[in-house]
């Protein structure tokens, strides 16, 4: 089994900063892609941000410029840089990866269990 578990989650000011971090632990064989997803009230879960083994990233329009995703592949650790944060960033804010668990088998994606992100204006 895989875990995820997600760390960082917090209230904050309009214009405030928040990191959140992500770490993945059980059988881990690599880890492919892996992204932060946010639900809002009342809204559908989206993409905030993702990044791919080799580096490459891709935001949503509406945090581009603003957040910045990384990872540590030795930790199997993933993080969200959150600057200039807005009142309608408030969500609850999710990690996902593609994990294998083993040598030649297939992957699967993996959720935490979300964290809550409240900006206040």
């Amino acid at each position: 089994q895989v875990q995820l578990v997600e760390f960082g989650g917090g209230l904050v000011h309009s214009g405030g900063s928040l990191n959140l971090s992500c770490t993945a632990s059980g059988s881990i064989f690599s880890i492919a892609k892996m992204g932060w997803y946010r639900q809002g009230p009342g809204k559908q879960r989206e993409l905030v941000a993702a990044i791919a083994p080799g580096g490459d990233t891709r935001y949503s329009d509406s945090v581009k410029g603003r957040f910045t995703i990384s990872r540590d592949h030795a930790k199997n650790t993933m993080a969200l840089l959150m600057n200039n944060l807005k009142p309608e960033d408030t969500a609850v804010y999710y990690c996902a990866a593609d994990v294998t668990s083993g040598y030649g088998l297939g992957s699967s994606e993996y959720w935490g269990q979300g964290t809550q992100v409240t900006v206040s204006s």
